[in-house]
């Protein structure tokens, strides 16, 4: 070998390592969010904003059965960068109808048939890997995930302790520091982070198909790491449950899928202010496109809901309970004050397994054909795992019999095979025009986009835990918007009738009752996002106080707009939305009365009838204490807000022509 080609050859050598050992940088639109791509033996990110560094080099990659380790040892064979402006238009608006898709990315593709794609948004930033190993089954043992911040930031975690990362998903967002999580601690996404200097961040996941959820340990220090459930390969009833599972047997890989593939978003939402979190709409970004070519037939809706009451009716001449009179009482209710369906919930089947038939007490035809006549459709509820056995011969019952959703349930698990089962049901769902409603489920990634006949998920601690505990409090109910709400829809199952002050609140499982006041409760029918959105009451008690069932009734379940103008955490949110022409405005306070000044900038038109239902004046002695004004407003004007401890707050605006 001559001396020539020796120098040649280190001249290459030299070249490549300067290649591969190299940082690449991503900024948002905006300037004011950068990602810093380190690539040298390992592939890290580091994210700041408006110079702020908020995660430092965190290291990311997989590892495959076979030996293949994207991430270890990476060569960049080619660093692409580009741009996306563009407007998308959602089938079912949760938030906004019309959402600006705006973002720069960076694909690094990398020797071995892998890459990593980055995305720097003005609200956020994501990254995923990419692999091209071809059609056949590759086996995902593991994949590194790490969030290294760069302060001890303050953080709303809902802890778990299930080792196999099973559970309904509906834990407490408790404020925390990152160092009070140990190691062997963790907690399930969404995350919301604050940092030293006040910049809010929500960690979560999107785009999540054929591979398990991904949950996030402490460390005793500023970091957490990810975890993903085995694959489960063996399960066993837990005693008699005919809903409880024991796992027995596992793999010792995440995921098997196939070989060439995108993986799930690792998401970062990032935003100067608690209050922007109410207009984030990142996951739904990043999630696959609707796939369905017909979506005209879905209709969201409000729902008389009957479980939580306990079908508790009053004031009729039949007993009341799990029957055909009962239903048609729930009916009747629904028709009179314009609620689009009502849900059976548990005890309509013959068993809790046998989804085929109606209990004897029920009589599903008659109810199907009294709810047609007085334009009420019906929704049944169903375990996940007789459905996921028998699922076509099921949903076509449900089609022959005429029912227009169906509500699943007891899922708890967040494995590969449950993402599955989520998108299975959605396209079964979807292909014989049924609606979705998931309970028992892990948040939401994305799904609702690519299924829109899914409405709902559940994932929350919500409403029915009143039931049997005391933890629905006005600032639990003021955290979740700016924890499990930034994911997506919740069902949280608002409007409650009793209302108690603090200090008041008992268990009650047949007369169940809330925290807060009567104005509070009506604000989450502005403040939450529920295309499909319950009325948990009891009808006979909505019955009682028509004017305030009629107020409630005319709210919408998808809106065009939303506009966030106050919110801190755990405290207190006000939020506008518009629906048509209307506007509408939600205010909610934990157990601080509070005040706020609103201008109506947002107004379009130049003046409004305006309809507010707030506190009465003797909330604080008795909760379910409310006034109704009409007055007229202009655009421009300064609304004033004013909710009592634990109130609420909340207003229709009419242009006036």
């Amino acid at each position: 070998m001559n001396c020539k080609f020796i120098r040649i050859l280190c001249i290459a050598l030299m070249t490549t390592a300067t290649v591969s050992a190299k940082d690449y940088t991503l900024v948002s639109p905006d300037k004011k969010i950068k990602i810093i791509v380190s690539v040298t033996k390992t592939i890290s990110w580091s994210v700041s904003r408006n110079e702020e560094l908020l995660i430092t080099p965190s290291p990311m990659a997989m590892t495959f059965a076979g030996g293949r380790n994207p991430g270890l040892h990476p060569t960049v064979v080619k660093a692409g960068k580009s741009s996306v402006n563009k407007m998308i238009t959602a089938v079912i608006p949760v938030r906004n109808k019309y959402i600006p898709e705006l973002y720069n990315d960076l694909k690094l593709s990398f020797k071995n048939n892998y890459a990593i794609e980055f995305r720097a948004y003005n609200d956020g930033v994501a990254y995923r890997f990419v692999t091209a190993f071809g059609d056949q089954p590759v086996e995902v043992n593991d994949e590194q995930v790490a969030f290294n911040f760069n302060d001890n930031c303050q953080i709303y975690l809902p802890k778990e302790d299930n080792p196999e990362l099973q559970s309904h998903y509906e834990g407490d967002f408790k404020s925390m520091k990152l160092t009070d999580v140990n190691t062997g601690q963790y907690g399930y996404l969404p995350l919301y982070i604050s940092s030293g200097s006040g910049t809010k961040m929500v960690v979560t996941e999107a785009d999540l198909h054929d591979y398990p959820n991904l949950f996030l340990y402490g460390t005793g220090g500023k970091s957490l790491t990810g975890k993903f459930p085995k694959v489960i390969l063996e399960t066993t009833p837990k005693g008699k449950s005919d809903r409880t599972e024991l796992i027995v047997k596992k793999a010792v890989y995440n995921a098997k899928t196939t070989g060439t593939r995108t993986y799930p978003w690792r998401t970062v939402i990032i935003s100067g202010s608690d209050k922007d979190l109410l207009e984030n709409e990142l996951v739904y970004k990043l999630a696959r496109p609707n796939v369905l070519k017909d979506t005209d037939w879905i209709k969201p809706g409000k729902v008389a809901w009957d479980w939580w009451n306990d079908n508790n009716i009053y004031g009729v001449n039949f007993k009341s309970g799990i029957n055909t009179a009962t239903y048609k009482y729930f009916i009747d209710f629904a028709s009179e004050y314009g609620l689009e369906y009502v849900i059976l919930d548990e005890g309509w089947s013959r068993t809790t397994t046998d989804l085929l038939a109606s209990a004897s007490q029920i009589d599903i035809e008659e109810l199907v054909r009294y709810g047609n006549s007085k334009n009420v459709g019906l929704i049944l509820w169903a375990l996940w795992k007789p459905l996921d056995q028998n699922m076509d011969a099921i949903l076509d019952q449900y089609v022959k019999w005429g029912v227009k959703g169906v509500k699943v349930d007891y899922m708890a698990r967040a494995d590969q095979y449950m993402v599955n089962f989520y998108e299975r049901t959605s396209k079964a769902t979807a292909q014989r025009k049924l609606l979705l409603d998931m309970h028992g489920a892990y948040k939401p990634v994305g799904l609702n986009r690519e299924y829109p006949n899914l409405l709902n998920y559940e994932g929350v601690r919500g409403m029915e835990n009143n039931k049997w505990e005391e933890t629905i409090t006005p600032a639990h109910n003021a955290t979740l918007p700016f924890t499990r709400m930034v994911a997506g829809p919740m069902d949280f199952t608002p409007g409650a009738m009793l209302n108690t002050n603090k200090g008041e609140f008992h268990i009650n499982n047949t007369s169940p009752m809330s925290m807060g006041t009567r104005a509070h409760q009506t604000s989450m029918y502005v403040i939450y996002d529920s295309p499909l959105q319950m009325l948990c009451d009891n009808p006979s008690n909505y019955k009682r106080e028509p004017v305030y069932t009629h107020f409630i009734a005319r709210f919408p379940t998808t809106w065009d707009k939303t506009v966030a103008l106050e919110g801190k955490i755990e405290e207190y949110v006000v939020v506008a939305r518009k629906n048509g022409d209307k506007w509408y405005i939600g205010g909610m306070t934990n157990w601080d009365a509070r005040s706020f000044t609103i201008p109506l900038t947002f107004l379009e038109g130049k003046k409004y009838k305006i309809e507010i239902l707030k506190d009465g004046i003797n909330a604080g002695k008795h909760a379910a204490d409310y006034q109704l004004l009409t007055e007229e407003i202009n655009k421009g004007d300064k609304l004033q807000i004013d909710m009592a401890a634990g109130g609420g707050y909340t207003a229709i605006l009419t242009p006036v022509n």
